[in-house]
């Protein structure tokens, strides 16, 4: 409305102006000027930009690839078992027997450890004092192949074995090894320390074993048989054969049933007694 009324006051003074110009000469100053400026600038910001939800089974796939895997372990399983037989009347005797033995494998080594002890008697003279123990361990270098340290040791009171100590080592290969059934075979050397009634004796070894077992299912039976012969390097007609051949069976959950039969031979033998002795062992067992 201002600027109307300005317009206005302009053509009304250059009217005057006009009308009056041939009889006098008037001056007109305009001093009223108007300036517009426009200072207000609208700027748009507000942009929306639409967001797409990744579908559910991407989603998913990036949790399960995100997610930390739980290590993987390798327990040690163990069995212990043990048996006793007992007569009484025409002749008295005794025969107990106990053995644990544990193992662990994982993908690049394995541990065996064992120990035994047999006691027996009849008519109170002791005819069974065995105690006996071993350790292995295997480092797979593949599949099939692997290179072992085993230590041993044993003392037999009725052969007159004050102890025997033996350490080999060696390489091994598993010439079967499936889900229910493994065999390998072992060489390497070693060395024996033992006393044998007053004799003391040290001497190197080769040691040469196989090794058998075949489970029918998870935990049901399974057989095994193992032989290692341990000749003495210098003098090979005296030489060692230790052997084991045995069956277990199922009875309830982890309680099983086992005989097996042990074959020692020992070529050089104390004095006076014989150079084989052999041992046959049932009773009941627990896996843990």
């Amino acid at each position: 409305m201002k600027i109307a009324k300005i317009v206005l006051r302009v053509f009304g003074l250059l009217a005057v102006f006009v009308l009056n110009a041939p009889a006098q000469t008037n001056l007109v100053t305009i001093t009223n000027v108007v300036t517009i400026t426009i200072t207000n600038i609208v700027t748009v910001t507000n942009v929306v930009t639409k967001i797409e939800t990744p579908p559910k089974a991407v989603v998913a796939a990036a949790a399960t690839t995100n997610k930390i895997s739980a290590p993987v372990k390798y327990p040690w399983v163990s069995t212990l078992s043990a048996g006793v037989t007992l007569t009484r009347g025409n002749s008295d005797s005794l025969l107990a027997t106990a053995k644990i033995v544990t193992d662990k494998k994982t993908p690049v080594n394995e541990f065996n450890l064992g120990a035994d002890a047999t006691y027996g008697s009849a008519n109170g003279v002791a005819n069974n004092e065995l105690y006996h123990g071993f350790g292995q361990w295997n480092h797979l270098f593949s599949e099939k192949w692997y290179g072992y340290l085993r230590g041993e040791g044993l003392h037999d009171g009725i052969a007159e074995v004050k102890y025997r100590a033996t350490i080999t080592s060696g390489i091994g290969y598993y010439i079967l090894k499936e889900t229910n059934t493994t065999l390998a075979a072992e060489i390497g050397p070693g060395i024996v320390i033992q006393r044998v009634g007053e004799t003391d004796n040290t001497y190197a070894t080769m040691r040469l074993a196989e090794r058998f077992e075949h489970k029918f299912n998870k935990n049901s039976a399974r057989i095994w048989e193992n032989v290692e012969i341990l000749p003495q390097i210098n003098k090979p007609s005296d030489y060692l054969v230790n052997s084991e051949v045995g069956a277990e069976s199922a009875l309830y959950k982890n309680v099983s049933l086992q005989i097996y039969l042990d074959d020692n031979y020992n070529s050089q033998p104390a004095p006076a007694l014989k150079r084989n002795d052999v041992k046959l062992v049932s009773g009941v067992t627990y896996t843990f």
